[in-house]
Order: C-alpha cells, then sequence, then structure tokens
C-alpha cells in the first residue's frame, strides 16, 4: 500500500470530525498567538528597565506592573485554549479508535474461512489492540503537535522578521541542515516501524498458541523448542524495536545540535546590532526567546515525523485486513423450513487448486435421514460439511437444498438451519446456562433444562455447586472434556435445527458418556437430517446412509449391514476397530 493512499485514508476517517477539528485549529491558532505574544511582551520589559537605567531615571513599575498584569491574562488564556484543545483531540481519536476496532469487527464477519488458514490469529490481534492503538494515539500527538508547530512557526517568524530581518535570515540559515537531517532520518526509521508492527503480530501469534497449547508443551517436553522459538522471534523484534527506537532518539539531539550553533550565530550577530545602535537590547532578548520557542516546535515536528512513520505502518496493517475481500453474498432467493431434501451435485472442491479434494460428489439426503461420513483422515469428511455450511465456496457443481442452490441465498438464512457439535467442543467464558442458551437466545429456563436433560448432561449440572450459574473459565478447563462436549450437545439440540452436523462428536470422551450419547442418539437424532461424522464406527450403526470415502470420491455407500456384506472398506474398517 502506498504512503499516498494511507496518508488519504486517514484524512478520510477524520472528515467525520470536521467541525471538532476545526475547533481544535481555532484553539491551537488561538494559543500559539498567545505564546507569540508573551516574549515581546518581556522584551518591551526589559527594554524600557535597560532605557531608565541608561538614561539615569526612575524604573517605571506602573508600566511594568501593567504589562505583567497582561501577561498573566495571555498565560490563563493559553492554559485554558491548551485544556480545551486536548480534551476536543482526545474525544476524536478515541472515537476513531474506536470506530476502527468496530469496523474490523465487523469486517471478520465476513472475511473468508480460508483467510483464517493463511494467516495467524495472533496477527489479527495484533492489528485489533496494538496497531489501531498506536494508529489513535500518534494521531492524537501528531494532530496536536503539527498545528501548533506550524501556527507557532509561520506566527515567530513574522515576529521575528518586523523586529530584525538580519537575525531572522541567521536563524533561517541553520534551517536545511534541520530539513535534510529529518528527511534521511524518518526514510530510514519507517521501513523499521513497518518491521516492528509485523514483529509484534508474531509475538502476540506465538504467545496467544503458546498459552492455549501449554499442556500439550509440556506433555512432549517441547519447552526447550518453545522457548528457542520465542528466542528467535524476541530477537527479531528486539532488533527492529532497537533500530526504529534508535532512529527515533537521534532525531532531538541532532535538532538540538543545530539550535546551539543558530544561538552563538544570533549572540555574536545580535551583540554587534546593539553596539551599531541598530538594535535594543529588549529585541535580542525577544529574538533569543523567539528562537528558543521556535525550536520547540520545529523538534516537535521532527519528533512527529518519526511518530508519523509509526502511525503509517500501523495504518498499513489496519488497512490490510479491512481490505481484504469479502464473502460474496448474491442473494436470490430463501430457504424455507422444513428442510427436505438435500443434493450434492458434481461438486468438486480444492483448497489449493492443485491438490483437489472433492472429486465430482454426487449426494442425494431425504428428509430426517441420517449420514454417516467415514474414511481415513484427508478423505474429506469434514470438507462436505464445511462446503454444505457455506464456510468454503464449492469450485464446480451445485449443493441444492429443498432445490435451492445455497449459493443463491444468504449465509445467515442458510446457517439457520444447522445445528452443529464439533469435536473441539468451544465453550465461552460464562455461565453453563448462559452456553447453552447461546443455542437459542430467546430460550427460557425449562427449555434450557429440558435440552440438558436430553443430552445427559442436566445429572451432572445440578451436582456442581451452583447449578446451571456455575462459571466456565476461558477454557472450561473446570469441567471434563466428556461434560463440555455434552453442554455442546444441549445446545445445539436448544437451537432445535433442521440439520444436525455431529462432527467427531464422541470421538473425545470417555467410555461411559460414550454410552450415554449412544443411549439418547436415537431421541437427539429424531425428526430431522443428520451429518454424523466419526472414527467410531460404533456410533454410526444406526444410520440410515454410510459413505465411505477416498481422497474426495465416495468409494461405498449404504447401510451398516449392506456394507459389512459386501466386504470391501469399510467392512475392513469395521472389522479393524471390533476384530476383538
Amino acid at each position: 500500500m502506498k504512503k499516498n493512499n494511507t496518508i488519504l485514508r486517514i484524512t478520510s476517517y477524520l472528515k467525520d470530525y470536521k467541525g471538532l477539528l476545526f475547533l481544535a485549529i481555532f484553539l491551537t491558532i488561538g494559543s500559539s498567538i498567545f505564546e507569540i505574544v508573551s516574549p515581546k511582551l518581556m522584551g518591551n520589559i526589559t527594554t524600557r528597565i535597560f532605557e531608565n537605567l541608561k538614561m539615569n531615571t526612575a524604573i517605571e513599575f506602573d508600566y511594568v506592573i501593567k504589562i505583567c498584569i497582561i501577561m498573566a491574562v495571555v498565560y490563563l488564556l493559553q492554559g485554558a485554549f491548551e485544556f480545551f484543545k486536548g480534551r476536543i483531540l482526545v474525544d476524536v481519536t478515541q472515537d476513531l479508535i474506536a470506530k476502527f476496532r468496530r469496523e474490523i469487527s465487523e469486517k471478520v464477519k465476513y472475511i473468508p474461512t480460508a483467510y483464517y488458514d493463511k494467516n495467524k490469529t495472533g496477527d489479527l490481534l495484533s492489528r485489533m489492540t496494538n496497531d489501531v492503538e498506536t494508529l489513535g494515539k500518534n494521531l492524537q500527538q501528531t494532530i496536536s503537535s503539527v498545528l501548533s508547530s506550524i501556527v507557532l512557526i509561520v506566527g515567530i517568524l513574522t515576529v521575528m522578521i518586523k523586529i530584525s530581518p538580519i537575525l531572522t535570515l541567521v536563524f533561517l540559515f541553520t534551517l536545511p541542515m534541520t530539513y535534510f537531517s529529518t528527511k534521511f532520518i524518518s526514510s530510514k526509521s519507517q521501513g523499521y516501524f513497518r518491521r516492528k508492527s509485523r514483529g509484534i503480530g508474531s509475538m502476540v501469534s506465538f504467545v496467544e498458541e503458546n498459552f492455549s497449547g501449554s499442556e500439550l508443551i509440556k506433555a512432549f517436553n517441547y519447552e526447550s523448542r518453545a522457548e528457542r522459538e520465542f528466542l528467535e522471534i524476541n530477537e527479531n523484534l528486539y532488533e527492529v524495536s532497537y533500530r526504529a527506537s534508535f532512529m527515533t532518539g537521534i532525531m532531538l539531539p541532532i535538532m538540538t545540535f543545530i539550535s546551539n550553533i543558530g544561538y552563538v550565530m544570533l549572540s555574536i550577530v545580535g551583540g554587534l546590532l546593539v553596539l551599531s545602535g541598530k538594535l535594543f537590547v529588549g529585541d535580542i532578548q525577544a529574538v533569543i526567546q523567539y528562537v528558543r520557542r521556535l525550536a520547540n516546535p520545529i523538534e516537535q515536528l521532527a519528533e512527529m515525523a518519526s511518530i508519523f512513520q509509526a502511525s503509517i505502518a500501523a495504518a498499513e496493517r489496519v488497512f490490510e485486513f479491512l481490505d481484504q475481500e469479502a464473502e460474496v453474498e448474491i442473494v436470490k432467493d430463501e430457504i424455507k423450513k422444513p428442510v427436505e431434501d438435500i443434493e450434492f451435485k458434481n461438486v468438486c472442491f480444492s483448497y489449493d487448486k492443485e491438490k483437489p479434494v472433492i472429486n465430482n460428489l454426487n449426494l442425494e439426503v431425504e428428509k430426517n435421514k441420517t449420514v454417516a461420513i467415514v474414511g481415513s483422515t484427508g478423505a474429506g469428511k469434514t470438507t462436505i460439511v464445511n462446503l454444505l455450511m457455506r464456510f468454503y465456496d464449492i469450485d464446480r457443481g451445485s449443493i441444492k437444498i429443498n432445490g435451492r442452490d445455497i449459493r443463491d441465498v444468504s449465509r445467515k438464512n442458510l446457517r439457520s438451519l444447522f445445528g452443529m457439535v464439533l469435536q473441539d467442543s468451544w465453550l465461552f467464558h460464562g455461565t453453563i446456562y448462559e452456553n447453552i442458551l447461546y443455542g437459542r437466545e430467546d430460550a427460557t429456563l425449562d427449555e434450557v433444562i429440558d435440552a440438558a436433560k436430553r443430552a445427559y448432561c442436566h445429572s451432572f449440572i445440578e451436582k456442581l455447586p451452583k447449578g446451571y450459574d456455575t462459571v466456565l473459565n476461558e477454557e472450561a478447563t473446570n469441567i471434563s472434556q466428556g461434560q463440555r462436549q455434552l453442554i455442546t450437545i444441549a445446545r445445539a439440540l436448544l437451537s432445535d435445527p433442521e440439520i444436525l452436523i455431529l462432527d467427531e462428536a464422541t470421538s473425545s470422551v470417555d467410555t461411559r458418556t460414550e454410552a450415554l450419547i449412544q443411549k439418547a442418539m436415537k431421541n437427539l437424532l429424531h425428526d430431522r437430517t443428520n451429518f454424523v461424522i466419526a472414527h467410531r464406527l460404533s456410533t454410526i450403526v444406526n444410520s440410515d446412509l454410510i459413505l465411505v470415502l477416498d481422497k474426495g470420491d465416495i468409494v461405498e455407500k449404504g447401510s451398516h449391514s449392506d456394507l459389512i456384506e459386501k466386504n470391501g472398506v469399510y467392512a475392513e474398517l469395521y472389522n479393524s476397530q471390533f476384530k476383538n
């Protein structure tokens, strides 16, 4: 993404705050004018006292007190203007941060599943947190400092020219050095800040993966390997962070050195002008004060140049995600309940174009039938379900429900027909009641309890100290794997879907829990169309239709008894599990 395009994108967001920004600009100009006036007033006091002493007359304290009162009012007004300007910019930038996060959150809903296959979760978290925060915080500093610095520079130079064009020229002599130094450092620092943002994303991804898989890492004694990977990522982040910080850090010393050269030259030339009678002492004081105050906004601009590079790097990462191609929605139709039939016709699909996963799949499923899908790892079992729920779009062919192509209906309409129980039971931090209610938010307590009873988890929930109000931790590790699985089944039952998908639904539970699920299976699968994916063939012997997949092709299909009689692939799989 080009730098200019990124700046234009940021500017387009700021257009929504035109009124507040114009007010902030007004307050900035006012504050800067007050800051410009004060050195001249102090110079007037110095000149009047110097003239009184030179003429050997009494010091005019009335004049001095009058100017001091004016200066006090000026400082009070300057402080008030700065306060309100700061408050406005905080409001604008915080609202902008919230807006970016809302857009990212909204974008997440429409990002294809394939995006998450290719990108790390931690990197997305880093974009949504670190990069957005960096962008907002730096914008606040940049807008405030750049506006005031520009106004101060223009205003101070105008007054300096009025006081002494010669001294102004002496000062301007140092500006080319400032400009070229700033340009050189900024050009170097932008690349480092961009690499730093990517490094933070990699670090967040690594930490997120290792925290969630800490037990697995310990079980396989991978602590040393994980530490080596962390040190490598950390070393890379340290390197780019050090270079970015170094380039930022040398900016101020260079600016200070150039400013000191200017002070020496001003003192020499100014002294000569006073001796020749072309300038008052108070004017020299005012000019030196102006130069000191001018050095501050120039240094701020130089510092903002580095901060601006960090902002651009963060903005590029945020916009890169926001510009990801969203899932295509072409809503021409709607699938209405009940589901009468499902048809796969000549379906072909591949995650990688060179490696097809599903080859010319044809399948018809009637209402209220249970279809079991078996096969070796990578045969395409879960892929069929992913295509049916349109997590991925097929390459060729069609999938129809009630005669309507699923690509012609909204994903929301399509997925409202499904309930799903996955092998990795996903439960969020909250009460058990809230987790089951996730299946249908308008359900009553009685309906939640009924779903739990049908899923055979009511009894163990009641034995917990707080029952349905028991709070599950982030990974729901305060209950067993089997109990987590039963809760997800209860959640699916509460949604009362037209189509139920059990993906490895019992492969991660103990024998007793599996027996409970088997006992309830007939009731659970009653009066709906079901797809069951399992390696444990004991869970699917009562299915109406069993599909045996191999490399994306249906090599066998039929009932359990039919397939056993054929003595083919399925019979071999079944006998290998139950030969003892």
